[in-house]
């Protein structure tokens, strides 16, 4: 420990105002961001743009305007949508970004205020403590075992630890101690923006998810390749022409080609993401929303996570000594205070102020010295007036006061009660050692309103809980037994009796409602290591400086935002903004319910698929003596027109009342049960409607297998099979809702989007058959009365097919 001169009263907040409109705010030079039209050209070229590309090539090379127009029509439209869901999650996330509080306490007109990083200017002196941001290029002025993490700018993750006189960089974190200096440059002039000048950002690795959609990409988009080719080849040893030949191939491509997976799955994750925002959960990364979903073990903190994080002091026990001798120690050596009506630091130490300006204590004292808190010591004490003054853990500090009768009957019956107890002590030295035993102070912090239906919802959603906290046993215990989280066995385990080998801590703590107390970070790691070795998703909650290497090693890291430092909140994927419990359990079944919707979309699409080859297949089976049912360009009308929106409405569907029943779904996203359901059921089910309904009108028109339909019967039985797709398209969006419910449990109101999407879709099936240039041009009409009927078929197929089949699999 340095000491030195204190850095003075700081600058008035006149002068400060005025360096603030000189110098500008402090804040980096704006990185340069992509352009938006770079963006939108980035959408055109992926794979599956390209192939299409090639494919309008061709065609316009072939001979056949139309189809090269409408497969670019496809790829501007595709394009421009996936281009219009990233920008908006771009800027959600830069304005959510916004929400962070980046906060740093100085000393102006003489007081201790906080104030926002972006305020501070070059003058100001700042009061730094452990996990803390450094936010500006500092001078110290002041340290007290001061400890600061320098590894985003030197690389070396040990800490340095400076003296006075010394300098701290922006961008820096403390990581123990406490200190006072002044600003010596903001902004771009810091050392941090020189450096950010010759660096380029790195790209973020790939999710599990968007790994997952990437091989259903390329395998569809390689089926469809594939396939198309064969029928090119079939087509022509059955005698058609070459460029006919090349039109089929292309049909049968594009009716294969999954156009909108990518953009609708970007819009599930966005909406989630903003969904969760308006929650109080900041997703910091847009791929974690999935990653929730799979929880299978939370491990929460107690305070301001379960409780309010409201502390009052409850009870003082002072044997041989007023409390107001407690309370002037217990606040000398504390660094939170109420200023100007409004807390600064810690919610406990601004409790203890309060309480001492209640009884009137006399808290004059000059500091000669202070010994920080810090987790291996859990305490902390100051050198005041010549004496020292320590509060903390009543296990560290009682033992070193000798044998205090009566204690352990106090801190049982406080712990009991659910206070957090602080023990506090002074002695004649600057030595930590025996010392006064002064008393104990219980602190009370009562349970959130919601948190034990929280709580529940996680029994439920098969999702096990830990309590994992630095308080006394007795105090979690009671806590953890108030909001309904301790469980059947009553397991209540301090950090220093965890077993040292991993798979022991893992086979102790893999059980549901298990409390830690007296956790160390390091604890906190091992605990999410050993966890996830058993093969769990772990979610970890943390506030502390410490908590970083917790949060990163688990698999969903959720801190603090309200009270968290900074250092945990840039180790986290979610950041709680309200600290509370309930908003991680949401986060978790908006999470579940994305998961479902991509597989809602899937589900959707890839039957419509069947139902679009179709058509190409039979026709090829048939040697070419049944008619195409469907023309290319109608394929793509359905792509374009009828299937697209739909299936973005299923992305949007919001969580059903069963998401949090039973334990999460992971794993393939395309999975035998999907695959069964799509290609067993649902896709054969409309192929069936279709192709029947095309027949019968074929065959009431007077034609005979193997004969050629004249023109007029074929343009009106393929548009009877166009209608019999698109209205097996309205019941299939409503059976993909759910994997077990049938159509009629439903509630038809929860997703007003799906509910438009099918409008429109009726309003573009009229038309493209009743519009004359653009039925002209698909080479469909509109079906006779008894077409309508027939087509009308496929969605009562579909509904009780889709029933027949939830049923069969329910009672397996």
């Amino acid at each position: 420990m340095t000491t030195v001169s204190p850095a003075g009263p700081g600058l008035t907040a006149a002068a400060a105002g005025a360096r603030l409109i000189a110098d500008g705010p402090n804040t980096l030079p704006a990185a340069r961001r992509t352009s938006p039209m770079v963006l939108l050209l980035r959408e055109m070229v992926h794979f599956f743009a390209l192939l299409l590309w090639g494919a309008s090539v061709l065609a316009l090379l072939a001979g056949m305007p139309q189809l090269a127009v409408a497969i670019v029509i496809v790829v501007l439209l595709n394009g421009v949508f996936a281009f219009a869901q990233e920008y908006r999650a771009d800027q959600a996330a830069q304005r959510l970004g916004e929400l962070i509080p980046a906060n740093a306490v100085v000393r102006r007109d003489g007081k201790r205020c906080l104030i926002g990083a972006a305020d501070l200017v070059v003058g100001d002196v700042v009061l730094l403590e452990a996990g803390d941001r450094v936010s500006a290029d500092l001078g110290l002025a002041e340290v007290h075992a001061l400890a600061v993490n320098e590894s985003m700018l030197t690389g070396e993750s040990r800490p340095v630890r400076p003296e006075a006189g010394d300098r701290a960089y922006a961008g820096t974190f403390v990581v123990e101690g406490q200190g006072e200096a002044v600003v010596m440059a903001t902004g771009r002039h810091t050392r941090l923006a020189a450096i950010a000048k010759l660096t380029r950002e790195a790209s973020r690795p790939p999710s599990p998810l968007a790994v997952q959609l990437g091989k259903v990409v390329r395998i569809v988009a390689g089926v469809a390749v594939a396939v198309g080719v064969a029928f090119f080849g079939l087509a022509l040893l059955l005698g058609m022409e070459p460029g006919q030949g090349f039109l089929f191939a292309i049909g049968v491509t594009v009716a294969l080609v999954p156009e909108g997976l990518l953009p609708t799955v970007t819009l599930s994750l966005a909406r989630a993401a903003q969904r969760m925002a308006t929650r109080h959960a900041l997703v910091r990364h847009l791929e974690a929303v999935e990653t929730l979903g799979s929880a299978t073990f939370i491990c929460t903190d107690k305070t301001g996570t379960l409780t309010r994080n409201e502390m009052t002091v409850a009870d003082v026990w002072a044997p041989g000594h007023s409390p107001a001798d407690v309370m002037r120690s217990a606040v000398l050596s504390s660094t939170g205070r109420m200023s100007d009506g409004k807390p600064v630091g810690d919610p406990m130490e601004v409790a203890l102020h309060v309480e001492a300006l209640r009884l009137g204590v006399d808290l004059a004292g000059e500091i000669a010295a202070r010994f920080p808190f810090d987790p291996v010591r859990r305490r902390a004490s100051v050198v005041a007036d010549g004496r020292l003054h320590a509060k903390g853990a009543s296990d560290t500090v009682i033992p070193l006061c000798g044998v205090v009768p009566g204690v352990d009957e106090a801190l049982n019956r406080m712990s009991r009660h659910g206070l957090r107890v602080l023990a506090v002590a002074r002695g004649d030295t600057a030595e930590e050692r025996d010392l006064e035993f002064l008393g104990l102070v219980g602190l009370h912090d009562p349970p959130r309103d919601d948190v034990a239906e929280a709580i529940w919802k996680c029994r439920i959603a098969g999702i096990k809980l830990a309590m994992v906290t630095g308080d006394h046993p007795g105090t979690a215990r009671a806590i953890a037994a108030e909001v309904g989280l301790l469980g059947r066995d009553e397991l209540v385990v301090t950090g220093a009796d965890l077993p040292g080998d991993d798979v022991a801590l893992g086979e102790l703590l893999d059980r549901d409602g298990v409390v830690v107390a007296r956790v160390t970070p390091e604890d906190k790691l091992r605990i999410a290591r050993a966890l996830r070795s058993r093969g769990h998703v772990v979610a970890m909650t943390g506030d502390g400086v410490n908590d970083g290497p917790a949060l990163r090693e688990a698999d969903i890291g959720i801190a603090m935002g309200a009270s968290g430092t900074d250092v945990a909140r840039e180790a986290a994927d979610l950041v709680l903004l309200d600290d509370h419990f309930a908003t991680i359990v949401s986060a978790v079944e908006l999470g579940r319910a994305t998961y479902a919707n991509v597989r809602r979309f899937l589900t959707y699409h890839l039957t419509d698929n069947v139902a679009e080859l179709t058509p190409f297949a039979v026709w090829a089976l048939s040697g070419g003596t049944i008619p195409l049912a469907l023309s290319v360009l109608q394929v793509l009308a359905l792509d374009i027109g009828t299937d697209l929106l739909p299936a973005l409405a299923l992305g949007a569907e919001p969580a059903n009342p069963r998401t949090m029943h039973g334990p999460a779904r992971t794993g393939n996203l395309v999975d035998r049960r999907l695959i069964g359901r799509v290609f067993g059921v649902l896709g054969p089910t409309q192929a069936l409607a279709e192709m029947g309904a095309f027949v019968a009108v074929l065959v009431l028109g007077g034609w005979h297998l193997g004969t050629a339909p004249g023109p007029a019967l074929l343009a009106t039985a393929s548009g009877t099979a166009f209608t019999a797709v698109v209205l097996g398209q309205f019941a299939n969006a409503f059976a993909c809702r759910s994997e077990s419910r049938w159509i009629g449990r439903l509630r038809w109101r929860t997703n007003p989007l799906l509910l438009g999407a099918l409008a429109f879709e009726a309003v573009m099936l009229l038309l493209f058959l009743g519009l004359p240039p653009v039925a002209g041009v698909l080479g469909g009409a509109f079906p006779p009365p008894v077409g309508w009927l027939l087509a009308a078929l496929a969605i009562p197929a579909m509904v009780v097919a889709d029933a027949a089949h939830k049923a069969w699999r329910a009672k397996r």
